[in-house]
């Protein structure tokens, strides 16, 4: 077994080393500043596409994670370009938030505060603190984490409330994407801002920040995890009244672990223990997902009981942390063979071997998704920060 983790340890070296070179190589935007808003399927930039908060958090991010365990400083100089673009661009001076797109020529596209997106940035700039210990990168993360918690945070009913006008008024539209239902409060931002908000305590270590990272977790536990049966709750009004829509094999496992890591950041025990019974409970119900050639399925719909027949690079990233995460606390054998089956699934199915980095997805009958290498959503967050976590949990 440990000479099978070894070569796994070893190829996800490899596998890190191949996403950051795509990055460097494929998405630096020599023309406007910054990185290309939009790579297709095909590897073809699309000139001149708007570029997105989101993407650019997460290769500041990526890049700022990956330096300490590649030592290569041009890895260190790309955070840094991430950093001072996401600064000078996508920081709303006036107001105080983060544009959610720029356009290529830098000016402010869709300008409403996304809290999901001021969550990445916050992340993303702790972590190149860590790497840089550059003040400016701490201050912008601190102003972003106040501006939360000022506008987003819902003293009443507790909880986050999803999205703002450029100067932090009500908006009709909450949405992330047009996939999802247009609901206040939603799992996938409450799990953002506490994963952004537990890494800023790792470089800031305040009392206050502490509390409500403890709350954040405490109030996932209590509205967003269906304890029974091990998948996650969505969507909600600001009262909390649920808007039932899919199980999302993907996030189900993304949060087993990523709470429990939260929880583990902050040292309280007593959180941890009971988020470490999650994270193995969430491990055995997303099983359900698994198909029998190792890839995870994309969401179920509900109502209908209907599977989303795809299999979309990012799911498999999670599942690959998750069930380690899960054969780390058990020891039991049947979660590592789970990583073992997907990794096998990945390298075949999902890592484009001609051009880098990974497809999209492909649907059930193996033929690849015919959507974005880079862009909006494409980043090198969630298949970096897999080979990451697996580097560093493999001894």
């Amino acid at each position: 077994m440990s000479s099978n983790l070894k070569q796994l340890k070893t190829e996800l070296h490899e596998e890190l080393n191949s996403i950051l070179n795509y990055w460097e190589n494929n998405t630096i935007d020599h023309k406007n500043g910054g990185f290309v808003g939009q790579i297709d399927y095909k590897n073809e930039t699309i000139a001149n596409a708007e570029k997105g908060a989101v993407l650019n958090a997460r290769i500041l991010w990526t890049f700022s994670a990956s330096y300490p365990v590649t030592q290569n400083e041009n890895h260190k100089k790309i955070a840094e370009r991430a950093f001072e673009y996401l600064s000078a661009h996508f920081y709303d001076t006036k107001f105080g938030g983060l544009f959610w797109s720029i356009n290529a020529d830098t000016t402010p596209k869709d300008t409403k505060n996304q809290i999901y997106a001021l969550a990445f940035a916050i992340y993303g700039l702790s972590e190149f603190y860590a790497i840089s210990q550059n003040k400016k990168a701490l201050e912008l993360a601190l102003s972003l984490y106040h501006q939360i918690e000022k506008h987003s945070f819902d003293e009443v009913n507790n909880g986050y409330l999803e999205a703002f006008t450029r100067d932090w008024q009500p908006i009709d539209d909450l949405r992330l994407s047009e996939k999802d239902a247009n609901e206040k409060k939603t799992m996938n931002t409450h799990l953002h801002i506490v994963e952004g908000y537990a890494n800023l305590y790792k470089v800031w270590k305040n009392e206050q920040l502490k509390e409500i990272i403890e709350n954040l977790l405490l109030t996932i536990e209590k509205h967003f995890i269906n304890t029974e049966t091990g998948h996650l709750h969505l969507f909600f009004d600001e009262n909390w009244n649920e808007n039932t829509d899919v199980i999302s094999y993907g996030h189900d496992i993304e949060a087993a672990w990523l709470l429990l890591q939260c929880a583990e950041i902050i040292e309280n025990k007593e959180i941890i223990e009971r988020f470490q019974k999650y994270a193995v409970q969430i491990a055995d119900a997303t099983t359900e997902g698994i198909d029998t050639d190792g890839g995870l399925w994309y969401e179920l719909e509900i109502k209908n009981n209907h599977l989303i027949k795809e299999k979309h690079w990012w799911p498999q990233s999670e599942l690959q942390i998750g069930f380690y995460a899960a054969y780390q606390l058990t020891g039991d054998q049947k979660y590592l063979d789970v990583v073992s089956k997907n990794w096998e699934f990945t390298k075949k199915h999902l890592i484009d071997h001609e051009n880098g980095e990974w497809f999209w997805g492909i649907y059930h009958d193996y033929t690849v998704m015919k959507k974005d290498k880079a862009g909006f959503w494409k980043c090198p967050y969630h298949n970096g920060r897999a080979c990451l976590e697996l580097i560093n949990r493999i001894p």
